[in-house]
């Protein structure tokens, strides 16, 4: 009897717990869109990126273009054999002082000596026969086109001769000028092809400085005139020597927008390839926009900055000018009072907001509200 009382009550049980479930569902999920409407829980825009920013203003600049600079040898040389052979002579004492035309190495040439002697032994026996054809034709002895024949033959042994001569020139290989020789790069006995370099041969005498400017600074560099010249410190003494422009390229390099210059180290030497600061006086001072050089995204047509303009970022493309240690001069696209931002550069983007952390205006920075406690 109680187990078929217990039996009758369970589906009543069954429904009041499906409804009791269902209410507290409902309950739920009505609380959910009251939070999800509620002001508070709006949903969050882009978080604003921290910026440190400059004021732009114009300041005196250095009347100086301050420029990268290569040393390069007055003439330089690598010396690859002009035929392929094995190196029966090698003479290349290296570091010293070689004349021009002094013998660096000799190729074998004993199959051209052959061929040479060979040529030579047919010249004399076609010279003998045309020699004697010459005399058949005085007295109409043989017809002119046999006559013709046999000068053809000489002359055509005579070229053989002169085209296996200029081969044997090729196998020896000359110090083109005056200089001083590099490191031997092969050994005696070695067979040696025109893509292999023996040595080099550069001349000391002389060095030249060889660097780039900014194309607005190309009417200061004239053929004649002198820049200041630094090598690296040596004995913790930083030298300057004078330097004499000889040449400039012709054209703007399209990619940079540079012109390469080459000046000739007036007080002695410097071992080629070493790195040099070059000084251009650009004329008179003038007062000029600077900003940091991390402020700069170069890209493939133009350099930009990013401004902070009503609160957001803009990006703008923008002129450089005279460089200095840790400055650049803007020459076009920002303005004296334009708000530069100098860190977070990577983290700004377009039209995204920005909180100004703090304020540089030349030597001072301003904390702002942002981190000011």
């Amino acid at each position: 009897m109680a187990r078929s009382a217990l039996l009758t009550y369970q589906p009543g049980i069954s429904c009041v717990l499906l409804l009791f479930s269902f209410s507290l569902f409902s309950l739920s999920s009505c609380k959910e869109r009251a939070d999800a409407a509620s002001p508070d829980n709006k949903p969050r825009g882009v978080e604003p990126t921290l910026v440190d920013v400059l004021i732009a203003a114009q300041r005196p600049i250095n009347n100086e273009i301050e420029a990268n600079g290569s040393v390069v040898a007055n003439e330089y040389v690598e010396l690859h054999p002009e035929i392929s052979g094995r190196i029966v002579y090698l003479n290349v004492p290296e570091g010293v002082q070689v004349a021009k035309g002094a013998v660096i190495a000799r190729i074998n040439d004993a199959d051209l000596q052959a061929t040479l002697a060979k040529s030579k032994a047919q010249l004399e026996l076609y010279q003998k026969t045309e020699e004697r054809e010459r005399k058949l034709l005085e007295i109409n002895g043989i017809n002119q086109a046999d006559y013709d024949l046999a000068v053809s033959n000489v002359n055509t042994t005579k070229a053989d001769i002169d085209y296996t001569q200029a081969q044997l020139d090729k196998t020896v290989i000359r110090a083109p000028f005056d200089g001083v020789v590099g490191l031997r790069q092969v050994s005696p006995g070695a067979y040696v092809t025109p893509a292999n370099i023996i040595a080099t041969v550069q001349q000391m005498d002389k060095t030249k400085v060889d660097f780039t400017i900014p194309e607005q600074y190309s009417a200061v560099v004239r053929k004649g005139s002198l820049v200041d010249v630094q090598l690296d410190a040596q004995a913790g003494a930083i030298r300057r020597r004078k330097g004499l422009i000889v040449a400039t390229e012709p054209q703007i390099n399209l990619s940079s927008r540079n012109l390469k210059v080459r000046a000739l180290l007036q007080d002695g030497v410097a071992h080629p390839g070493s790195f040099v600061k070059v000084f251009v006086s650009a004329g008179v001072d003038k007062r000029a926009i600077m900003v940091p050089t991390n402020c700069i995204i170069p890209e493939d047509r133009n350099n930009q900055v990013i401004l902070v303009k009503q609160g957001k970022a803009k990006v703008v493309n923008v002129q450089t000018g005279v460089r200095e240690a840790s400055n650049i001069e803007i020459t076009r696209g920002v303005d004296a009072g334009d708000t530069v931002i100098v860190t977070g550069v990577l983290f700004a983007r377009p039209d995204a907001p920005v909180t100004i952390r703090s304020v540089k205006t030349g030597e001072e920075t301003i904390p702002t509200a942002a981190n000011a406690k």
